[in-house]
């Protein structure tokens, strides 16, 4: 709104107005205004779910503190959300085909969590929309994201190539295509030529039909990233403040790996594609951390709100769906391998259970719980380290710092080659 008046007023040479122009002072509005939205609307929202009776239902895991945050307010998601779109909407280029689809993926992703805790709290348990229902949510949604990538004329990036020196074999420069592409193309870490075309998987099928090929193993790729990382972030979202903390180092990384790709001198540094109009999503994700420190101002230990699913499973789906556009894909089990190895504890717990009758991998999972449990106390499990239970507060700082280092890994990748 306040970007295109801005760009009007432009015409009429009215003083500041340029301002808007600039990236990185959209960016920094974006995120300042997005954090005082969360802190003021926080408390009016918590103060209304409370009235409400919107309380979180929990289910006694003989976990310590546990029956203590009986009745806090969830469906928390609800000032994430808000204080996300409202920036965007105020300060973001509305006509930008990026923009666009993340404020659309927003508004689904938050309308499907908000459907699961709205059912959630009518049946009065834990149980909300059936799983199947959820999964089809998040496939749609990746559908819709490769389609339009695919369809798009807007979307596009610039080949990056390399020039060699016939006599050190090294990089002396690299240059870019005089035309724009279209192709399932992404960034592949820790190999020397780090652009991977989702084609070369479909080579066999030769001509025109492998390249199609590609797009389909590219749209597969999406619908496992989108469900992966959303259903990731939700099992994640266990402790005071753990997902919200994560989320927002990972938003700072994909932030700054979206302003490099946009900005050409940047991209040739870092021998990356160039993908031009892409820096929108640096205002959008600005909005996204300034949204989370303001929730967190509220949910940090000990939590006067819970995100629920309606912010969980936004904020894995964002995350995924951000990297995709930006053709990072590829980099999230490095950034986000927290949420993954979440996944990938239950599926191991629960398929161990029900090979050996009874038994288990974790003393409890998701993985986070396992760290709460005491080790030797009756819980007939593979791994009973650590013996004494951890204090909650002191996992999630202890995420929080593997999510910086596996932050700094993932952009240590874009150099090692």
């Amino acid at each position: 709104m306040f970007y295109h008046l801005f760009e009007y007023l432009q015409q009429f040479d009215v003083p500041g107005t340029r301002l808007m122009s600039y990236i990185t002072f959209r960016s920094g509005v974006a995120f300042v205004l997005a954090m005082i939205i969360g802190m003021v609307i926080g408390r009016k929202i918590i103060d209304r779910l409370q009235l409400m009776q919107v309380g979180e239902i929990v289910r006694n895991l003989d976990l310590e503190g546990q029956t203590k945050k009986t009745g806090t307010p969830t469906m928390g998601g609800v000032i994430i959300i808000l204080s996300i779109l409202v920036p965007c909407l105020l300060i973001g280029n509305l006509t930008n085909p990026y923009m666009l689809l993340m404020i659309f993926a927003t508004l689904w992703l938050g309308t499907l969590g908000f459907l699961d805790d709205f059912m959630k709290l009518k049946k009065h348990n834990k149980d909300g929309i059936k799983g199947k229902y959820k999964i089809i949510g998040q496939l749609g949604i990746a559908i819709i994201l490769a389609g339009v990538m695919y369809y798009n004329s807007d979307m596009v990036f610039v080949h990056n190539q390399e020039i060699i020196s016939p006599e050190t074999t090294r990089v002396e420069d690299v240059v870019y295509d005089t035309e724009v592409a279209k192709s399932p193309e992404t960034t592949m870490p820790f190999v020397k030529n780090n652009n991977f075309n989702y084609s070369w998987l479909t080579s066999w099928m030769g001509g025109d039909a492998a390249e199609v090929g590609g797009w389909v193993v590219f749209l597969l790729v999406v619908m496992f990233i989108v469900t992966a990382t959303s259903n990731g972030a939700n099992l994640n979202d266990g402790l005071d403040g753990m997902t919200a903390g994560l989320s927002a180092v990972a938003g700072v990384s994909l932030a700054i790996m979206a302003y490099l790709g946009s900005n050409v001198i940047y991209a040739s540094y870092l021998n990356i594609m160039y993908i031009p109009q892409s820096e929108e999503l640096v205002v959008y994700m600005a909005a996204f951390i300034g949204a989370l420190v303001g929730f967190l101002w509220y949910n940090a230990y000990p939590a006067q709100v819970f995100m629920g699913d309606t912010g969980s499973l936004t904020l894995g789906g964002i995350i995924a769906i951000f990297a995709v556009l930006i053709h990072k894909e590829l980099l999230l089990p490095i950034l986000c391998a927290l949420f993954y190895i979440e996944d990938l504890s239950v599926m191991l717990q629960v398929a161990y259970y029900k090979r050996t009758g009874g038994g288990r991998i974790f003393k409890m999972a998701p993985l986070h719980h396992h760290f709460q449990k005491p080790g030797n106390a009756g819980i007939k499990a593979l791994i009973q380290k650590p013996l004494a239970p951890i204090p909650e507060a002191k996992i999630t700082t202890r995420f929080w710092i593997i999510g910086i280092i596996l932050a700094v890994i993932t952009f240590v990748t874009l150099k090692i080659r």
